[in-house]
């Protein structure tokens, strides 16, 4: 009897460490999820390139699909202010035709020293250029115009260079292009940055 308790005893023993170590691995190899870079990757010199995507839809009801696109690039010309561009791509597909939405708007983009944290940072962002937008079989629909915006962001670093990002921002234009509901309105886009160093970093 005594026998039996001891080899219980020990293949329980046996059966935690092996079991802690199992975890261990777990924790080891499970993707990375974010990492404490953001003070460095916002530094004068370095360059943003991402995309932000907004509006994917299907409408079955009405046959109408929509995709924007927004790829940027920006240049840091001080520790967490950036300049840069961004341009605007959209495709309506409905039933009897389709729509290319498109437009170049420059930003600036300060993130916050306030609430900064060393895995995220919250920024703010102003644009301001033009767009327009093009109906398949459409002669005179060729329209540009001014769009203007403010938006208010977050970043969260998911590695050493890499951030995901979520902006809510207030859009205004007068050109025949699709901005939230009407002339103006709200938007939120979800996006992916990369943060590249500058020469010398």
């Amino acid at each position: 009897m005594k026998r039996i308790f001891l080899l219980l005893t020990f293949l329980s023993i046996l059966s935690y460490s092996a079991s802690a170590q199992i975890e261990e691995e777990i924790r080891q190899r499970r993707p990375q999820t974010t990492a404490a870079v953001a003070s460095d990757a916002v530094r004068e010199g370095n360059w943003i390139v991402g995309a932000n995507i907004a509006n994917i839809g299907m409408n079955f009801k009405s046959d109408f699909f929509t995709l924007n696109v927004n790829p940027r690039a920006g240049y840091f010309i001080s520790d967490n202010a950036a300049i840069g561009t961004e341009v605007q791509l959209a495709l309506d597909i409905y039933d009897g035709g389709e729509t290319f939405r498109y437009g170049l708007t420059p930003f600036v983009r300060y993130y916050f020293p306030e609430g900064a944290a060393p895995t995220h940072r919250w920024f703010g962002e102003a644009i301001a250029g033009i767009a327009g937008s093009s109906e398949e079989d459409d002669e005179g629909d060729s329209v540009f115009s001014s769009v203007i915006g403010l938006r208010a962001g977050y970043a969260h670093f998911v590695a050493q260079n890499v951030a995901l990002e979520a902006i809510l921002g207030y859009t205004r234009t007068s050109a025949d292009i699709s901005v939230g509901s009407g002339q103006s309105g709200l938007n939120l886009s979800f996006g992916l940055q990369v943060y590249l160093p500058g020469r010398g970093q």
